[in-house]
């Protein structure tokens, strides 16, 4: 999916949303347990409830990995079924990967030819030619981690070059040379909302995934403020408000509402910008 497709559904949906699929075995409803797959049987019903107003899903692969070749098996039904029955929607593999070349080309192929993601979270640390395997794939996008919503990001994302620049924005400065706003994105915490503005000045035109929304404690509000752009520009993840909005066998029907609810504000704020 290209930038002007991605936009074309945020339009047509009248939402940002992406919906986080953190499907943990010890939080699903207990009655989910008796059936052949419950990850999947799971993320089928959230994904029915939510399709009609999300424009984005993201996997994150701890839990499916910590399941084994069961939870590889979840994961690739889920895609599959995404894919199938919900083909307009994008699909972010939260793998935050990056490691030296040639095995970050097995990973690229991993997340876009086996399993057939749009997106993949990557760790910028060990630089560009960690990054660059990813970027050989056509529609196929890389998001950057920049700044994260946890405590730890203070430990060394906000550390201070001579030049006055913390590192998150050396960040953002330097991997624009590596790819443009067609195929980068980058991960900015909504718990960090008040970097938004600073940031909307050094990378304009790129989309932001912007996790911490909901459970986290993060500002859908402040987040549209600083950080959309004439493109929206955003897909803020909720995972948990509406994942477990209820622990019952109104699971799927909770987690819709919960949903519709996000949805209306963005449509809120898309309308606010002229973007509607």
């Amino acid at each position: 999916m290209n930038k002007t497709q991605l936009f074309e559904q945020i339009k047509k949906k009248q939402s940002f949303l992406c919906v986080g699929l953190d499907s943990d075995i010890q939080k699903i409803p207990r009655f989910l347990l008796d059936t052949s797959d419950p990850i999947f049987y799971f993320n089928q019903k959230i994904i029915d409830a939510t399709a009609a107003y999300s424009v984005a899903y993201k996997p994150n692969l701890a839990f499916y990995e910590s399941m084994g070749m069961d939870g590889w098996n979840s994961l690739d039904k889920t895609v599959h079924y995404i894919r199938e029955k919900y083909p307009e929607i994008f699909i972010i593999a939260d793998a935050k990967r990056g490691d030296i070349g040639n095995t970050s080309a097995m990973y690229a192929k991993t997340f876009f030819e086996t399993y057939q993601f749009d997106a993949v979270t990557i760790a910028p640390y060990m630089g560009e030619d960690s990054v660059t395997p990813f970027l050989g794939y056509q529609d196929k996008w890389v998001i950057l981690l920049a700044l994260t919503s946890n405590k730890g990001a203070y430990d060394f994302q906000f550390e201070v070059n001579p030049n006055g620049e913390k590192l998150f924005e050396t960040v953002l400065r330097k991997s624009q040379k590596w790819a443009d706003s067609e195929q980068m994105m980058y991960v900015v915490g909504a718990t960090k909302a008040e970097e938004l503005e600073g940031i909307r000045k050094i990378v304009p035109d790129h989309f932001l995934l912007v996790p911490g929304v909901g459970a986290q404690g993060g500002s859908l509000s402040e987040v549209a403020k600083y950080g959309m752009n004439d493109q929206c520009g955003l897909l803020v993840n909720s995972s948990r408000a509406i994942l477990y909005a209820s622990g019952g066998a109104d699971f799927a029907e909770k987690a819709g509402e919960a949903a519709l609810e996000v949805q209306s504000e963005m449509k809120a704020l898309l309308a606010g910008k002229g973007l509607m």
